[in-house]
């Protein structure tokens, strides 16, 4: 079945995922994940374990990761002339102590309202409610915010994941450094520190980027044909040090293989707005789908994505979406493990 790219639709990307396959925890260790490579060209596809992903990459080629850090954003507390139990969603930190964030129940929260959390460490006052429903929020506490967040807030964990998680860590690729996503680049949670000194020592090189990646990552498309559905925007920062490094990788004909879809995007957006790969730092809505011409990434890795979701359309994008309808077809049949603590895909 070809896929026609004049009127693609959402339902297009749908496929059946047995409830049981949605990975709750992360495996143990990191590396242990399976790996499903998938030839661009061919559609051929193998099975293998994440650790062997040195196998799959050659000296010359170039990694990009996201080395974006996740906020402990959930903060459960109290209003403070009521005792009303409220959770705040930290999503966007605007300027000095103010926070853009989501709330839940919202009536609790109208503008001159003062919650509590933890033990009195963090205090928040809402001083407006904005598009969205969203309220921009002062924090107030004595000590570094950072600190206490890491101490009293929780890991803003995707919906589809009910397990509670045992250790944060879990949810952070080891080498996140840059906080200020609201959901982990996940990709990059099958690597361990050893694994990335096996790539290193085979000659292939590593460019961090940043990417925060924001809740819309988890919005579902509600538009019937892709191409009217928006796109939220996310900030990002391309260095000079790993513009570099993915130049001289495309110079000395190694490949530029992006570790998820936040790197990929990253990347991509720079390519188009500079026209070239060099230091770039902005906001992007950057929509990916069939069709869409890469200008510097030539391979992925991968989790499994939600069906009808704007990730497996940037997938198919570059794979082909026969050659990925078919990958997940055969995933759901191995039993893989799909969404953000799930297995990988390498697209090559």
């Amino acid at each position: 079945m070809g896929l026609d790219l004049n009127s693609m639709k959402t339902s297009d990307f749908y496929y059946d995922l047995p409830k049981e396959l949605i990975a709750q925890t992360p495996a143990e260790p990191r590396d242990s994940s399976r790996l499903l490579t998938l030839d661009k060209r061919t559609g051929e596809i193998t099975h293998r374990h994440f650790y062997d992903i040195v196998d799959c990459l050659n000296p010359n080629d170039c990694l990009v990761l996201n080395d974006s850090r996740v906020l402990p954003a959930r903060l459960i507390g109290t209003k403070e002339r009521t005792g009303a139990k409220v959770e705040f969603l930290l999503l966007n930190h605007r300027e000095g102590d103010v926070w853009e964030v989501l709330t839940g129940p919202g009536r609790r929260a109208k503008p001159g309202s003062c919650f509590t959390f933890g033990n009195g460490e963090l205090k928040a006052e809402v001083i407006e409610v904005i598009e969205d429903g969203n309220r921009l929020a002062r924090f107030t506490c004595d000590g570094n915010f950072y600190e206490i967040l890491d101490k009293i807030g929780q890991m803003p964990l995707p919906h589809y994941i009910t397990s509670e998680l045992k250790d944060n860590e879990r949810y952070q690729t080891v080498y996140s450094n840059e906080v200020g996503s609201a959901a982990a680049p996940t990709a990059g949670l099958h690597f361990t520190n050893e694994l990335l000194e096996k790539v290193k020592q085979k000659g292939v090189k590593l460019a961090f980027v940043t990417l925060h990646v924001g809740l819309g990552t988890f919005r579902p498309v509600t538009a019937e044909k892709i191409t009217d559905h928006k796109m939220h925007s996310e900030h990002y920062y391309m260095p000079q040090k790993s513009a570099d490094l993915i130049n001289e990788t495309k110079k000395n004909g190694g490949r530029v293989i992006c570790v998820g879809t936040t790197s990929c995007r990253t990347l991509e957006s720079v390519a188009a707005k500079e026209g070239c790969v060099k230091e770039s730092a902005g906001w992007t809505d950057i929509f990916i789908y069939p069709g869409f011409s890469f200008k510097a990434m030539d391979g992925l890795i991968t989790n499994f994505h939600l069906p009808e979701s704007t990730l497996i359309m940037l997938v198919s994008a570059l794979a082909g979406y026969d050659h990925i309808m078919n990958a997940y077809h055969v995933a759901v049949q191995e039993k893989y493990r799909f969404f953000s603590f799930g297995d990988a895909m390498f697209i090559h």
